[in-house]
Order: structure tokens, then sequence, then C-alpha cells
């Protein structure tokens, strides 16, 4: 199979040009180590290499000076502590793009290391491929709902292809597997590795199936509001055992928290986070759905679309040309919109409805909301299963999910 462009490659090569150091970061077999040895770079090292690892670590400045700049260094997040020295060597003599470092991990499970790099790093998270990507498609949706969509009206887009890729999620080595039964396999084992490997190496985890029970229970909580006291008691763990472990789920881009939209004139909105698995492939093995007809037939499908859309904005913000913040709405009387993109001068309302027509009452939220914040309010969306792009009134669409690709 051929090498698939990332879509932040073109960012990458811009920051080597302003920071010493870039780091990859992201979670395993998301593709870091594939980005990385595509950007013409010659040395490559790897700390999984248990020669290159004891050097590293018995003497980290002298294996540091010696390497033949620019470098590569995969797998990072087994040395931490490597991040002092390359620290020390580029304040010596400060050359942008020498050192590209790649982890499993975010710099934010290593604070300290990483407020020492600061001004000296640049941090590029790398998620699963987005449909875009797959499809080798340009443009990002960001960006692309930020604008006008007035010349999509009335345009048709198939969704066909949107139930297996919700199922297959956006792994790279899973688009090489065309049987359910391997990519059942693959996804078991990709799982006890992320267990075995990521979670013990930054975590003191005492208790492993009580973290691979919790990793479980918060997998499938995606979609709905972060309750960690319903979660703790379930999990049969005290408050610190819980936030710890929780945190290495994040940090290793298993799970992320979506906060709550807030503006100073919008009253009783609800405070609590919402939690989303990063990667629906992942989502729907532990569902154990495998085949189209486990996907349409299942009581969770409303979750599992809604966490899809939610992996393909968090993806498309890291590369997109209009920075924008992710949150979601809900008051306290239960008026709820799914995802809220706000952009400096601009709100838009996103919702996901997962049949396949629409109708304004499927943007009551939205219009209820416009009324609220009308001098900041751009549009309103709402992703249907559905074929037709449609403008429903002034500044509210109705977009078919094949949109998305």
């Amino acid at each position: 199979m051929k090498y698939l462009k990332r879509a932040i490659r073109e960012d990458i090569d811009h920051y080597l040009q302003y920071f010493p150091v870039l780091l990859i970061s992201g979670a395993r077999q998301v593709g870091k180590s594939t980005l990385a040895l595509h950007l013409g770079i010659k040395t490559y090292i790897t700390l999984d290499d248990i020669n290159m690892y004891q050097m590293a670590k018995n003497d980290p400045k002298g294996f540091i000076e010696h390497l033949e700049k620019p470098v590569i260094i995969d797998e990072v997040q087994r040395l931490p502590q490597l991040m002092i020295t390359i620290k020390e060597y580029v304040d010596k003599e400060r050359k942008n793009g020498e050192f590209i470092l790649t982890g499993s991990a975010s710099l934010s499970g290593f604070k300290d290391i990483s407020d020492s790099l600061a001004g000296r790093i640049g941090i590029v998270e790398l998620y699963p491929l987005n449909l875009k990507e797959k499809y080798e498609k340009e443009g990002n949706i960001v960006d692309i709902f930020s604008q006008d969509l007035d010349a999509f009206v009335l345009k048709k887009y198939s969704n066909s292809s949107i139930a297996q890729n919700i199922i297959d999620g956006g792994y790279p080595e899973i688009l090489k597997i065309d049987n359910p039964k391997a990519k059942y396999l693959w996804f078991s084992s990709y799982i006890r590795t992320y267990i075995e490997s990521d979670v013990k190496e930054l975590a003191n985890i005492r208790n492993m199936d009580k973290f691979i029970n919790m990793y479980r229970l918060c997998m499938l909580r995606s979609g709905n509001i972060f309750n960690q006291h319903e979660l703790q008691k379930e999990c049969g763990l005290d408050n610190k055992t819980f936030s710890s472990y929780f945190s290495v789920m994040e940090h290793t881009y298993q799970v992320q928290k979506l906060q709550p939209f807030f503006k100073n004139e919008l009253k009783r909105l609800v405070k609590s986070p919402k939690i989303y698995a990063v990667d629906t492939g992942v989502l729907c093995h532990l569902l154990r759905i495998e085949e189209l007809e486990s996907y349409h037939s299942s009581p969770y499908k409303g979750d599992i679309l809604e966490t899809f859309v939610y992996a393909e904005l968090l993806k498309a913000m890291t590369y997109a040309d209009r920075r924008a913040a992710l949150s979601y709405y809900r008051t306290s009387d239960k008026k709820e919109i799914d995802f809220i993109l706000e952009f400096s001068n601009m709100v838009i309302a996103i919702e996901v409805k997962s049949s396949k027509s629409v109708s304004r009452s499927d943007f009551k939220h939205i219009y209820h909301l416009a009324k609220e914040i009308p001098n900041s309010f751009g549009k309103g969306i709402v992703l249907y299963n559905g074929e037709d792009f449609l403008k429903l009134d002034e500044n509210m669409y109705a977009i078919p999910f094949g949109f998305l690709i």
C-alpha cells in the first residue's frame, strides 16, 4: 500500500524553519514514524532499539552531541529525561530544524520537561487518518465550514462509505486489512500493546486489571457527559487513582474531554465536560461491532456517529488555516447542540443526526443559541444521513456526512 500524505506535512516543513526541536506526538500506530521518515532526513534512530536506548540512558550528553544532525529520534517518551540534554545542546548554539522527535504520549504528561523546552520546541499532534487523508482529497472541513456554503447547496454527496469508515477508524494499518477477523485481531493486539507498553512506561499502575476495566468503561461512555463520581464507583477506584489513570488515557491520545461552550451573556449552562474516544475503530471493537449490520442495529449508533464527527473536527483543527476552539452546548433545561466551533469572530453550531431526512425542527436548539448570541452567531449546520446539501434558512444548512470526504 502506498504512503498516504498527511495533511499536516506542510505545516511541519514550516515549523522546522522556526524551532530547533519539533515533537510529533500521537497515539501508538498513528503514523508518526512514517511521517518523520518522509521528511527527507537521513539520520534516524529509535529508542525501541535496546542498544540505542542504553547508550542514550548511560551517556545522554555524549549520545546527543555525537548524533549527525538533523536527526529523527523515535519513541522519545521511553526516555523523557533526554529532553533536558537536548535543551542544553540547543541552548549552546540554536539552530532550527535539528531535532525531530516522535512520542506516543503528549508532553503535558511530562510538565517539568515541557516547561524547560518552552520557546525551543514546536509540538505537532498527529491523529488517525481523517476522511480527506484516506481519500487523498484536498481541503479542511473546519476551514470549509467557516466559509460561505451557498456554492454547495443542492449538490449531492454519497454516504455509502461512511459506516464502514466509522467501523474501521483511522489507524493506517487497518486500511491494509480487508478481513473482519484480521481487523479484530489487529485491534485486540493494539489495545494489548498499548496497555503493556505505553501505560506501563507512563504510570505506576498497581492493578492492571482495574486499569483495563476503567479503559473500557471510559471508552464506552464516548459521546456522553463525563461523570467522574459515577465512573469511579463503577470501576472501584478512589478519586486520586482514577484521576491518575484517566490522565494516562488522555496523554496517550485514547480519550479526550470536550469542555462546554461558555459566553458571559449565557446563563444556566451545564458545566461538566463530555468524553470522547479518539478513534471509532477502537470504540467499535470494544462494542463488538465488526460489520455493517451490527453497526446499524447497535443501540450505541448515535454515540458512535457523534464520536466520528468529533474525531473529524479534532483532526481537521490540527492543520486548519483558521484556528478554532471546539466545545459543546447544553443548558440546564436540556437544550443541547453537539458541537460548537468558535472562531475569533464567529460561532458555528453543529448538530449530528442519523436520519436520512432533516427539517427545521432539527435546528430548534441552534435557533435558540442564535437568539442568545446574535452578534457572534455565524451559521448552523445539521450533519445528516441524506444525500442533498440543503439550505433551510438564512445561515442554516443540512449537510450530508459524505460532504466530509
